[in-house]
């Protein structure tokens, strides 16, 4: 065995998009793993080619023109089953060339979770899954093609689950996904390995406010609220966006960072009746920080109907994030986010609906006491570090491979 392992960490169902939280989650964890080994990260397509030289990107398909305007899971999107088969194919001949290349192999979760891990074990090569998510399907069946739709969605789920009890060592990023993947998936609890995701300090942390804003063109003296992240199935702004249109407060506004298949739909609702809205679209992740610098409260609107049994149970990055950059974050009484935000202290949780929103807005504290509530938040994510998440994914690997 080599002096450092060679880990090649594969996202089969992704695209490396800087934008993406996923893509973020994967390089900040093979940065900080490189430290320790060899790290090959392999992204199903590469549509934004990153430059370091502590790891290596590859990806798994050959890209085409037609194909830019993927971005992410694009493994099960569609209802043409030839082209899931093809792609099967694509992932074994991945498996055999990289056979020889790696001690042991890292598979992001995806909707057939486990399935390159099971193709590289065939051929005498250890895995670990890193699991995020435990499919769930929520849309009613009202025609032929979501009919269909779901039939691909429950034979992907069979596929996951027979591969994720053949893997050796499943991590779960919460303690609430371990016990969805040992009651769904029937994966055994002593395989399974709780391995919260990390925070990059040295680019989420506190900064000026006022720099930030005048950077910005952001108001001074605004209340400023504040959104990052994808506007989709699992992040509901109507809430909090209709709530804006009932309240009179020309003081506060709220702004919002990302897009999503739902931005569209919340750009006109905002045209017809909300103030004090502003959408900025996409921005690069180093510019992030300056937006959540610039705000006064971070909101993570979950949706909790997207979610089985209604409990987030997915490890979100942007939480943490925000609190890293000492602003205090509102969100819903679900899941993992009890764990992450103490109510009235490093932020706010209630039930994402309207007269939540209303009746919040209308008490929303003073700028002053959301100041003292930021630093409360980056005291309760200061000892989170993406060196010591892979310091555990380590471990584990090495066990694996003794």
């Amino acid at each position: 065995m080599r002096n450092r392992l060679s880990v090649w960490y594969a996202a089969p169902g992704h695209s490396l998009v800087t934008t993406s939280g996923t893509t973020r989650n994967i390089l900040s964890l093979a940065e900080a793993l490189s430290n320790w080994a060899d790290v090959t990260v392999a992204f199903r397509r590469v549509f934004e080619p990153v430059q370091s030289e502590r790891y290596k990107v590859i990806a798994i398909e050959h890209q085409t023109r037609e194909s830019t305007d993927i971005k992410d899971g694009e493994a099960m999107r569609g209802l043409d089953p030839l082209s899931h088969l093809s792609y099967l194919r694509t992932l074994r001949s991945f498996s055999q060339k990289g056979a020889g290349s790696c001690d042991v192999v890292l598979e992001k979760g995806w909707h057939l979770s486990g399935y390159l891990l099971d193709a590289f074990r065939r051929r005498g090569i250890p895995g670990v899954l890193i699991e995020n998510e435990v499919g769930f399907w929520n849309e009613p069946l009202h025609d032929l093609r979501t009919i269909a739709k779901y039939a691909l969605h429950s034979t992907a789920q069979c596929v996951a689950g027979t591969c994720s009890r053949r893997a050796p060592v499943v991590i779960a990023e919460t303690q609430e996904l371990k016990t969805m993947l040992v009651e769904r998936r029937r994966v055994s609890a002593e395989r399974i390995e709780v391995v919260e995701l990390g925070v990059d300090h040295g680019l989420f942390q506190p900064m000026d406010q006022q720099s930030a804003r005048n950077s910005l063109g952001i108001s001074r003296d605004a209340t400023i609220l504040l959104y990052v992240g994808g506007m989709d199935k699992y992040h509901d702004l109507g809430p909090v966006i209709e709530a804006f249109s009932q309240i009179e407060a020309p003081s506060v506004q709220l702004h919002l960072v990302g897009d999503g298949e739902h931005r569209t739909r919340y750009e006109e609702k905002v045209k017809h009746s909300s103030k004090g809205v502003r959408f900025h679209g996409r921005v690069p992740h180093d510019k992030v920080p300056d937006y959540i610098a610039a705000a006064d409260l971070c909101i993570a609107p979950y949706c909790a109907h997207a979610f089985h049994n209604g409990v987030v149970s997915f490890s979100t990055l942007k939480i943490p994030e925000y609190m890293a950059c000492g602003r205090p974050v509102v969100s819903i009484p679900r899941g993992h986010i009890r764990s992450l935000i103490k109510d009235q202290n490093s932020g706010f949780l209630f039930h994402n609906d309207v007269p939540s929103w209303v009746s919040f807005l209308k008490a929303l504290p003073p700028r002053e006491r959301l100041g003292e509530m930021g630093k409360a938040a980056a005291q309760a994510v200061e000892s989170r570090s993406w060196e010591s998440t892979a310091t555990r994914y380590l471990e584990v690997c090495q066990k694996l491979v003794a």
